[in-house]
């Protein structure tokens, strides 16, 4: 598997993009968007676990004008860092940040065929402000703390979006994730998959303190038969 960095030019300065290619050497790109801590041991695994499906694997720096290459360490004292980070962050420029790696992504030449988005913890919810100015084969919101608060960006979205949460999170109590899928019903290729047992950041099996092993590979197969149903 090849992986290389690429640069990323906007308005106001430039960006690492971290491409993972798959033995192919090319297929369908996905933006893989990073959580607090950065692009660091568990996205560059699930980068890895992508681009062994056949897809062409980018992950950007969102925290480039703060921190360049944030990478945190799992632990307490690396949460609260990456708290304190993220409550820095603009959201909007991370948004666009993820609009121009997008399209970069998209212009290279091992891009064959179509594109799709995933993000987690706050990649979950720049995945889905993005889903409403662009349209992808295929969105996937891994517990983005900004979406049940903007459930009227659904009316804007065209793109087939999967939504995962966890049921007992305490970043984004049950309530909030029933007002996600009251606005998901009965929308045509908008589907949502709580595990009702986890909590936030289940998926991530570098954090202990989150990491739930029953839930996890269940939402993971569920994001994989959706790329695959959409993407190819």
């Amino acid at each position: 598997m090849e992986a290389r960095t690429e640069t990323v030019t906007v308005a106001d300065g430039s960006f690492d993009l971290h491409l993972w290619l798959p033995e192919s050497g090319g297929g369908p790109v996905v933006l893989l968007i990073p959580e607090i801590w950065g692009v660091g041991p568990y996205i560059r695994k699930v980068a890895e676990d992508l681009a062994a499906l056949g897809y062409v694997v980018g992950a950007p720096d969102l925290f480039w004008r703060l921190h360049p290459n944030w990478v945190a360490d799992h632990d307490e004292a690396g949460l609260a860092a990456s708290l304190k980070l993220a409550s820095e962050f603009d959201v909007p420029h991370g948004v666009a940040d993820s609009a121009m790696a997008l399209a970069h992504l998209k212009g290279l030449p091992e891009a064959e065929g179509g594109a799709a988005v995933i993000g987690f913890c706050l990649g979950g919810s720049i995945s889905y402000l993005l889903a409403a100015t662009t349209e992808v084969d295929a969105v996937l919101s891994f517990y983005g703390s900004a979406v049940p608060d903007a459930t009227g960006l659904m009316e804007k979205i065209t793109s087939p979006v999967l939504f995962v949460f966890g049921g007992s999170d305490p970043y984004i109590p049950r309530e909030q994730v029933a007002k996600v899928e009251e606005a998901a019903a009965g929308r045509p290729g908008i589907e949502t998959h709580v595990a009702e047992k986890a909590g936030h950041a289940f998926h991530n099996h570098e954090a202990p303190q989150f990491y739930d092993p029953e839930a996890a590979p269940v939402a993971w197969a569920r994001a994989v038969d959706f790329l695959r149903r959409h993407l190819g």
